[in-house]
């Protein structure tokens, strides 16, 4: 297509919803802020429609089958007929390729016409910042000694991350700003999960085109 000034733009072969769940005001604020990057890095021709993420309470939502009925159901309502829903929780000690396929299973069974994708990030959202620390080093106070060889090991990542900035680290101001930052290909070397979401996001947004 062309602007009104002839200056070529981008074609859009086609538009997707994602309607997210996670858990924490720094992820409400956070996941949009990266989804809107990975939409720009890994499928600049694919339009993306990112719904207000939906909050839930860890446990309630994994452990009390109404709370998750209620949120995966609006998750579902607010992707629409073509979009997907991702829901993105901390692993804390749980282990991820366990616990993923099971939460997508008790999705799908709610809505099976529904693409479902579920990411957690080892063992939380903030190991992906340390995954992608060389690039953050000197944001926000942030100062990096050294990546640790296996940056998901952490269990208390925010802590890792508090000590190392000048005013310590603060969810609901640097998850955003850090989501911002952070280099996404560094952060898909160095995580597993990070690739797990990379992967889900290029192979849902083909579905769309095809």
């Amino acid at each position: 297509m062309q602007r009104a000034n002839g200056n070529t733009e981008l074609n859009v072969s086609a538009m997707v919803t994602v309607a997210s769940i996670v858990e924490g005001n720094g992820e409400v604020a956070a996941v949009p802020v990266l989804l809107r990057r990975l939409a720009a890095w890994l499928t600049p021709q694919t339009a993306v429609q990112r719904s207000p993420p939906i909050r839930v309470r860890r446990d309630r939502f994994l452990h009390r089958e109404e709370d998750f009925r209620k949120y995966v159901l609006l998750a579902s309502a607010k992707a629409g007929k073509v979009g997907w829903i991702l829901i993105i929780l901390d692993a804390d000690d749980d282990c991820p390729a366990a616990l993923a396929p099971r939460i997508a299973e008790q999705a799908k069974t709610l809505v099976g016409h529904k693409r479902v994708s579920v990411v957690l990030p080892t063992r939380e959202f903030e190991a992906w910042f340390i995954a992608s620390g060389r690039s953050l080093d000197g944001k926000r106070g942030f100062n990096l000694d050294a990546i640790p060889a296996d940056p998901e090991i952490y269990r208390d990542a925010k802590g890792w991350l508090h000590a190392r900035m000048r005013n310590g680290y603060r969810e609901v101001t640097d998850q955003p700003a850090f989501s911002a930052g952070m280099d996404l290909e560094q952060a898909r070397a160095n995580s597993r999960s990070f690739r797990k979401l990379c992967d889900d996001w290029g192979r849902h947004c083909e579905q769309v085109r095809a």
